[in-house]
């Protein structure tokens, strides 16, 4: 209710006031100010010259303190030899025997630029990428981390930045494991030297291999044993591993990243303009696969893969172990993937595929067969629900003919499908390892996830 603009109107007795008393009235109003301005400026001239004789007398109220933005988020870069990591790259034709890797490990990791990248990778930002060159992209990250510290007494987490698959991967198929562990423990005698170390023995360290899990945990110094031996190490059980496979049933410090892709963007509106591209491509194939069969391997059902998709006028089959088709290139791989709206994800020589991440950043839903190729690993980057972005078909039942792919993929609606896309483009960001030489402030890629979850999991470690 509006307040009332009527004024009372003064009674007859109050205006009939003698002109003494108003007089009076007057006076003292008049002097009770005179006094009031008098007792200010005294009370003024007392406060000015407190202030100029002490400044803590006198003084405004703080500026409001902004909190700092990396609390609890500091990071500690060990300053390590070379031989421990860009020795490696400069001996880069030795660390896989049949391929010159010095090509993949150039632009910090990213491998060559694709410059004519036509209609199927429309835009900038891509690259070809080695799966194995994690740690060389993963420490240019870290590099630009916004909350890296010189002090460590300030640190919640140290990094550790040896290359540990590419080093471990130059001598994975001799049978001298001196030479395979040399630089492994010598690392190891150099942290457990450093102070940093040694306040928490190791449980605010972590460590990152570009490879799984089984080339890294050799279980016995026996000579014709497969991998390294960087898992099996005491030290090591303290500290949070991150890989791109990790082992889900036998260690509770491994975490598992994504393996890294060919497209690294610069900036926000490169993401924006390939997710809306894989939005909108025509998916005229049901489903697709892209790989190669495992005839020497038990267990695999790689076969029954490649009969069901030859069978089916539904599905698209590129062979890798053909010459013909070149699944090395971004281009070839990424044209079957946008093609299709499901992308068979068996499981290859480790439960795990680089494939996944290539089909998911294509916007193809991927069909598991195996829990350990996605759901018991990617924790920090998948949905826990996993029927939000995926299918998942039992690989007994495809071994055994129990189950018709294609009809397994019939059974969902083209309003499902829609859904399910949408959300697997929803999670590109995060799948994916922006260019380390530039910034995306309001995207938070990879790299980003995989370090929340070494503070939060060293934050429990410590209890802090």
């Amino acid at each position: 209710m509006e307040k009332s603009n009527v004024k009372t109107v003064p009674s007859m007795k109050s205006m009939s006031m003698s002109r003494h008393l108003f007089s009076l009235l007057l006076s003292l109003s008049f002097l009770f100010l005179l006094c009031r301005l008098l007792l200010l400026s005294r009370s003024s001239h007392q406060l000015l010259s407190s202030s100029s004789s002490s400044s803590s007398s006198f003084s405004l109220p703080p500026a409001h303190a902004h909190a700092d933005p990396c609390s609890g988020r500091y990071v500690y870069v060990y300053d390590l030899p070379d031989k421990f990591n860009s020795d490696i790259l400069r001996d880069c034709r030795t660390i896989l025997p049949w391929i010159d890797m010095c090509p993949f490990v150039a632009n910090m990791g990213l491998g060559p630029h694709l410059t004519e990248t036509g209609s199927v990778l429309t835009g900038t930002g891509w690259h070809i990428t080695n799966q194995w060159v994690l740690e060389v992209i993963f420490h240019n990250r870290m590099r630009q981390y916004e909350c890296l510290t010189a002090n460590s007494s300030q640190a919640d987490a140290f990094f550790v930045p040896y290359y540990v698959g590419l080093d471990t991967g130059r001598h994975l198929w001799t049978h001298d494991i001196s030479l395979r562990d040399s630089l492994l423990l010598e690392l190891f005698q150099l942290l457990k030297s450093r102070p940093e170390w040694s306040v928490k023995g190791g449980r605010d360290h972590f460590i990152l291999s570009g490879r799984a899990t089984w080339d890294l945990r050799r279980q016995a110094d026996e000579d014709h044993l497969w991998g390294g031996k960087l898992l099996t190490l005491p030290e090591v059980k303290n500290m949070t591993v991150l890989l791109i496979e990790a082992c889900p049933w036998d260690s509770e410090h491994e975490f598992a990243i994504p393996y890294p892709t060919n497209f690294h963007p610069s900036n926000e509106s490169q993401i924006v303009a390939w997710q809306d591209k894989v939005r909108s491509t025509d998916r005229p194939w049901l489903f697709s696969f892209a790989g190669a069969r495992r005839p020497g391997q038990a267990g695999s059902i790689r076969d029954q893969v490649f009969g069901q998709c030859l069978k089916s006028a539904r599905c698209r089959l590129l062979d890798c172990a053909t010459q013909d088709n070149d699944c090395d290139s971004p281009a070839t791989t990424m044209s079957l993937f946008q093609s299709s709206s499901f992308c068979l994800q068996p499981p290859g020589d480790t439960p795990t595929r680089r494939s996944a991440f290539d089909s998911m950043l294509a916007g193809c839903i991927p069909v598991f067969f195996s829990p350990h190729s996605a759901y018991t690993q990617y924790k920090w980057y998948l949905p826990g629900n996993y029927s939000e972005y995926s299918v998942y078909i039992p690989e007994d039942e495809v071994r055994e003919g129990r189950v018709s792919i294609e009809e397994v993929l019939l059974r969902y609606s083209e309003e499902e499908i829609g859904d399910m896309k949408e959300k697997v483009i929803s999670m590109i960001p995060g799948l994916i390892y922006k260019d380390p030489s530039h910034q995306l402030e309001s995207v938070r890629d990879a790299f980003d996830l995989a370090i929340d979850g070494v503070l939060q999991r060293v934050k429990s470690t410590i209890g802090t």
